[in-house]
């Protein structure tokens, strides 16, 4: 069962959310579902029933694990992120999406988001017994989040995948993060 919302997302932890700025990030809680709903639909507008397919991620604790970053209690994004492959002693992460609504973007949440969600994905999965091996990322090709994923994590591009969602895609791998 995935945490409540501001609850720890692990039996052994309890996690210290992030302030700086009036922000939070802290673990997403399925009375957050709403909220994190409508920012998947303003910043991807081309997906749809975002509520059912956030919802059925969110669920998939532990496998997935679900951030949100507020500013000023309101939402104003999220990440997920999923563990590949079975439950692993190194793990290879995904950082399967992560949105900030359009009109908080290109203020840095994004990054702050990234950087502190992994650092809570290190200790769940420490409690775990295991550790991050990898982390990997796609991303369309004409992505200007391609250059954070690089700063944030080290990922390089290791492959483009030609018209395979809405365009190019490039899929990153972060080595021994």
């Amino acid at each position: 069962m995935p945490p409540s919302a501001g609850q720890p997302i692990s039996l052994a932890l309890c996690f210290h959310s992030y302030r700086s700025s009036n922000l939070n990030i802290r673990s997403m809680g399925e009375d957050d579902l709403d909220k994190v709903s409508v920012v998947h639909t303003n910043t991807f507008p081309r997906q749809r029933h975002s509520k059912a397919w956030l919802s059925c991620t969110f669920k998939a604790y532990p496998r997935t694990l679900c951030f949100v970053i507020e500013q000023d209690n309101q939402i104003q994004g999220y990440i997920i992120w999923a563990q590949k492959s079975g439950f692993r002693p190194a793990a290879v992460i995904e950082l399967e999406q992560i949105a900030i609504d359009p009109s908080q973007q290109n203020k840095g949440l994004g990054q702050g988001l990234i950087e502190q969600s992994l650092s809570q994905v290190k200790e769940q999965l420490s409690s775990m017994g295991s550790i991050v091996k990898h982390v990997l990322v796609s991303t369309r090709a004409d992505n200007y989040a391609q250059r954070i994923y690089r700063k944030v994590l080290g990922a390089e591009v290791e492959a483009t995948i030609s018209n395979l969602f809405s365009a190019d895609e490039v899929y990153m791998v972060a080595r021994n993060v």
